[in-house]
């Protein structure tokens, strides 16, 4: 692992909570994430199945979690299975985890060979009158695609059709949403790395420079970092560019004049940053540059100080909405007579602000929660409003990272410049 040692208390705690929420004579499985091909013998990068690491640790494929907590015998109420590791296997990728190494990064007692699982199902199911299965439930994912989850949950409902099946995923999305003050500190990491690449680009940045070489840029600060990489496809949009909103291709050189959009973070320990800044490739903004920047600075000013406890989050992104419009107003890129007049279902702000202003964030970038509760303590969001105007080229966004509170909310990103003073003078400083 890049990452130090995650404190097995966090997973142990994890499970303890889920067990909580299952119902009497119930177990639960979990799987690990499939290796999936990207063309002949090659694989895409591997990343584990998010509700599995959240409740092991564990970061290797074929693995698979069962909990049983009225279990008849007292190791069958926590098993962890993990690879066994061959001569192929630690030829060609080198070892695995032991049972012993398992034990101690999950903190499960009974861990045992994932090549012993299939045999040793049947025997546990048939204990079980309910079966608790997970499949990724994301409303925000499209994916039409069987994954290993989906298999394998079709398989079980055809072997023991006379059981009843329910779903991990709601409780898996209420526990996710509230961090534990491990977790935490896992994306204040992230968050510390995050700012770290950001620091190094506002020295790096100037005409001439092309967006995959300032990507190449936060790549080397992040790894050196200790992150396991970026925690997505990083935007680095330049002029016209920062108008799309999810630009990836990053094959643009930077002009004098024009803003450079970064949406960018680390993903430590499997834990998330989301940052995004908007800053002068020349090291200066022009005056309608900072006018419109600084409209964007009070909207997300003004947004992070809702975000308290009991939070509606669907709610939130609508009257958000509405202090954009007020600065929209103010820019003249809307008329406030014709803002009276509108359709409330097609609100005309949305042609300059798009996009909501907040989700949820952790193990998953767009991390799953119910936008339709209100929100407990412990819960992280970004905060990033955001104004595209594509006939004056400019395209800007303002993001970071918001711990709510019981109280004020914690911004894990208040370190990292965002005044527009502030990254004008670091990015023309000789030091």
């Amino acid at each position: 692992m890049k990452y130090d040692k995650i404190d097995s208390r966090l997973f142990v705690l994890n499970r303890k909570n889920f067990a909580k929420q299952m119902k009497p004579n119930s177990i639960a499985i979990f799987v690990s994430n499939e290796l999936a091909t990207r063309s002949a013998d090659a694989s895409y990068k591997w990343r584990q199945n998010p509700d599995l690491f959240y409740l092991t640790g564990v970061d290797q494929e074929d693995t698979f979690l069962v909990l049983f907590p009225d279990a008849p015998v007292a190791e069958w109420r926590e098993m962890l299975f993990v690879r066994r590791t061959d001569e192929h296997i630690r030829t060609w990728e080198g070892n695995k985890l032991t049972r012993e190494e398992a034990a101690g990064v999950s903190g499960i007692k009974e861990v045992r060979w994932s090549d012993s699982f299939a045999a040793a199902l049947p025997g546990l199911i048939y204990q079980a009158q309910n079966i608790y299965l997970n499949t990724n439930e994301n409303d925000r994912s499209g994916d039409t695609s069987e994954s290993g989850e989906f298999k394998f949950a079709a398989r079980l409902k055809t072997r023991y059709p006379l059981h009843t099946f329910y779903r991990s995923a709601p409780i898996m999305a209420a526990l996710r949403t509230v961090k534990s003050e491990y977790e935490v500190a896992l994306l204040r990491k992230a968050c510390e790395i995050t700012e770290q690449g950001f620091r190094r680009l506002l020295k790096f940045v100037k005409p001439g420079v092309w967006e995959y070489e300032i990507e190449a840029e936060l790549s080397h600060e992040y790894l050196r970092s200790r992150a396991t990489g970026h925690a997505y496809e990083p935007i680095i949009a330049s002029g016209e560019s920062a108008c799309v909103l999810h630009y990836v291709s990053n094959d643009q050189q930077c002009k004098k004049g024009d803003l450079l959009l970064l949406d960018c973070g680390a993903e430590y320990a499997n834990y998330n940053a989301d940052l995004t800044r908007t800053i002068p490739v020349d090291g200066r903004y022009t005056k309608r540059q900072k006018e419109v920047y600084n409209a964007v600075l009070r909207v997300m000013k003004e947004a992070r100080s809702m975000m308290r406890e009991g939070l509606v989050l669907y709610d939130f992104n609508m009257e958000v909405g509405k202090i954009m419009e007020s600065e929209l107003i103010g820019l003249k890129l809307l008329n406030k007579a014709d803002v009276k007049k509108q359709d409330p279902k097609a609100p005309l702000f949305k042609k300059y602000f798009p996009h909501g202003t907040a989700h949820f964030l952790g193990i998953d970038v767009h991390d799953i929660g119910n936008r339709y509760a209100k929100l407990k303590a412990g819960a992280v969001l970004t905060c990033e409003p955001g104004i595209y105007i594509r006939e004056e080229k400019i395209g800007i966004r303002i993001e970071n990272n918001i711990l709510i509170t019981k109280g004020k909310p914690t911004d894990l990103m208040a370190t990292i410049p965002i005044e527009t003073e502030e990254i004008e003078e670091l990015m023309n400083s000789k030091k």
